[in-house]
């Protein structure tokens, strides 16, 4: 198919959240503490929020920079493309990258919330993820209908909170969580455990799926304090592959058999290896081990329950039908050192070349749609949601991919950085 006939909903893409995110969501009792983004004598831009302080890091917003100038040092708002945390400049990227829609995870919070479960008073973190969640479905999605899946934070502390938010959020449209790869790290109850079970529950009876996202333990895998961080970006998949299989194993798919979930940015060429192990493991071991899936084979549990997702992976395009063609979604990872956005379409579609239309519309969105119950089509036509017409609709917003220039960032998003930074720290 050509790049320019795909239809695209990014199914892992992420945010970074503005200064003023909080100001019409925040309880008045609990706006003085509420997170708040403060300059640094460095110029770097950096949240703090109950005695912690969070930078933003420069992978994490290196979209229109050349791969040269990558890095993982903290930067400030001005120095990001305004798409990476202005909603409207990010609809000009996606139209000028040819995405029609996007599920973006939180940054500043962690991929799971984590910095807000760390806060001691329990009533202020409720307070402010439960603003997080409204400005994220309100204003970030809500302003743009049919263009972006929501997706809500949960309290980790407290698993009847979590059921309870899922609850309250699901009334507002929303069919996606983030959720840890790995609560044990983080010292929860293991995804062995019944303590999640009203979590579980929820996201079951309201269809929401457990978007989980590598890295949103707070631990991604290394080898040795001194490795080089290639090593750490090789084996990132490994993450997801670990939690894949704490799930398959765990208690979860027996006892929800309507449970969802989403492995974000892990993957999917190492998937048919991790199935026929899963199978093989069940023969030869659950007996004794206990296991017992019925009539079917872990495999089976695994493309019933599990969505996979991947930026750009020839190998697993090429052993779709082992994974299960249903089971797999496309991602685009914007603004995130792994993306190739503004060329995405062009990618996917050099790597997918000789695929059939119809499987291509699977992984390029139709699951998506499917496995979120997300609907573009209901706010706009489909023969404008294509690469080719979106961009069109772009007309001349620059995407161009050159070196740094922290004036042109300021000029094209036309407002006063500082002025937003202020109204913040106010």
């Amino acid at each position: 198919m050509n790049a320019n006939d795909l239809i695209l909903i990014s199914v892992d893409d992420h945010l970074v959240e503005p200064p003023h995110m909080f100001d019409a969501h925040i309880p008045e009792k609990y706006r003085a503490a509420a997170p708040k983004v403060v300059r640094k004598s460095n110029g770097s831009d950096v949240w703090v929020f109950s005695g912690q302080e969070i930078p933003n890091i420069g992978l994490n917003a290196v979209a229109g920079r050349p791969r040269e100038e990558y890095g993982i040092e903290p930067t400030a708002f001005d120095e990001m493309r305004p798409g990476c945390w202005d909603i409207d400049e990010r609809i000009k990227d996606m139209n000028g990258g040819g995405l029609l829609g996007s599920m973006c995870f939180p940054s500043f919070p962690g991929f799971s919330g984590r910095v807000f479960a760390t806060a001691e008073d329990k009533d202020l973190a409720i307070a402010v993820l439960r603003a997080y969640n409204d400005w994220h479905i309100d204003e970030w999605c809500g302003a743009y209908p049919g263009r972006f899946i929501p997706m809500g934070i949960v309290p980790l502390w407290d698993p009847q909170l979590a059921a309870d938010e899922v609850r309250r959020i699901a009334a507002k449209g929303v069919h996606s969580i983030t959720f840890t790869e790995n609560p044990a790290t983080l010292g929860y109850p293991s995804f062995h455990s019944a303590h999640w079970d009203p979590l579980w529950t929820a996201c079951s009876d309201n269809d929401v799926v457990l978007s989980i996202h590598l890295g949103s333990s707070g631990k991604l895998a290394i080898t040795a304090p001194d490795a080089p961080v290639d090593v750490m970006i090789t084996l990132q998949p490994m993450n997801i592959c670990q939690a894949a299989a704490d799930l398959l194993w765990s208690r979860i798919p027996k006892h929800f058999p309507n449970i969802k979930i989403a492995l974000s940015e892990g993957g999917t060429g190492w998937i048919p290896s991790f199935l026929d192990r899963l199978d093989r493991t069940y023969e030869m071991h659950h007996l004794w081990t206990g296991q017992n899936f019925g009539d079917q084979l872990p495999s089976d549990v695994f493309r019933r329950h599990f969505l996979t997702c991947f930026i750009s992976d020839p190998v697993g395009i090429q052993l779709r039908d082992l994974i299960g063609i249903d089971n797999i979604a496309w991602e685009c990872d914007y603004p995130h050192s792994d993306s190739s956005w503004p060329a995405a379409p062009e990618e996917l579609a050099a790597v997918a070349a000789g695929v059939s239309d119809a499987d291509l519309h699977k992984i390029g969105y139709e699951n998506a749609m499917r496995w979120y119950s997300f609907d573009p089509f209901q706010h706009r036509a489909k023969e404008q949601c294509t690469v080719a017409a979106l961009r069109a609709e772009a007309g001349d917003h620059d995407v161009e991919i050159r070196p740094f220039d922290k004036g042109r960032f300021t000029k094209q998003v036309g407002i006063d950085l500082g002025d937003l930074q202020a109204r913040a720290t106010a």
